[in-house]
């Protein structure tokens, strides 16, 4: 908690425009997007057609299978505006050589130590419950580029799902999102659910694991919700919130990759 505390004192107080509020039609929009995204990725993963996304392109499956960490946008336009929101598409993808499926889930499944394994945006996590492949979890996770700050309150539901020896696909939905006011301070209090600044109402995660090729790739499409950007602000705010969504990813990716090294070096010894 006192490292907590201090991150959270460094963390500049510059509100974007007047509070935000997660409205119906927001929500509504939002939720039809998820539904048309899902069945795009349940026909993918359950499919006869290619199952990872990099497979869809020569030069995708060349730089991943090089060490890049791959991320794109998953359609040209994005984000996405939708009433008082936008929605953020983004898919990546690594390759771990060398990795088993067991060893990349293990990871993964671990939420206990994600405030570990992706470090300074996951400051505390938690296993709340698990049945079989189903995860309870929650998250205090830490948004900040440039003047956009904000720590959040986060719970998740993930479930994993087996299609063959080599091949497997994740669902994460985000179940509450609570920003913190006054974090890491005297008076600290979670405000009520969609209020606050914005910066993050929705997060789901779309996982696809398969081992192949002497490795693990790894695949994930992240789709986030925020706030709409303030009128007057664009040339200011624009920039910042559409970068955020790309750099979470890469950074998730990029550290899922090194936990998994860790992982095998410290079974190595």
């Amino acid at each position: 908690m006192a490292a907590f505390s201090l991150i959270c004192a460094c963390l500049p107080a510059v509100p974007v425009g007047q509070a935000a509020q997660l409205r119906p039609k927001t929500i509504a929009a939002w939720e039809q997007y998820v539904q048309s995204t899902e069945a795009r990725f349940l026909q993918e993963a359950r499919g006869s057609g290619n199952f990872l996304w990099v497979d869809g392109s020569p030069e995708r499956l060349k730089e991943v299978r090089a060490g890049q960490v791959l991320t794109e946008p998953w359609s040209e336009k994005n984000p996405v505006s939708v009433p008082d929101g936008l929605i953020h598409d983004w898919i990546g993808a690594i390759f771990l050589p060398g990795a088993t499926l067991q060893q990349t889930l293990a990871v993964i499944q671990d939420y206990d130590h994600h405030k570990d394994f992706y470090q300074p945006e996951v400051m505390d996590s938690h296993l709340l419950s698990r049945r079989g492949n189903d995860f309870h979890y929650s998250r205090l996770r830490l948004l900040k580029k440039g003047f956009i700050s904000a720590v959040l309150n986060t719970v998740f539901d993930a479930q994993f799902v087996q299609l063959d020896p080599n091949r497997w696909y994740c669902r994460t939905v985000s179940t509450h999102i609570g920003e913190l006011e006054n974090a890491g301070k005297p008076g600290q209090r979670e405000l009520p659910e969609g209020t606050g600044q914005g910066y993050l109402w929705r997060l789901n995660a779309y996982w696809k694991f398969q081992q192949r090729d002497g490795g693990v790739y790894v695949e994930c499409e992240a789709l986030s919700l925020t706030r709409s950007i303030p009128l007057g602000l664009g040339w200011m705010v624009g920039p910042l919130t559409r970068a955020l969504p790309q750099e979470s990813l890469t950074a998730t990716l990029r550290d899922t990759r090194a936990a998994v090294r860790r992982g095998n070096s410290s079974a190595a010894k």
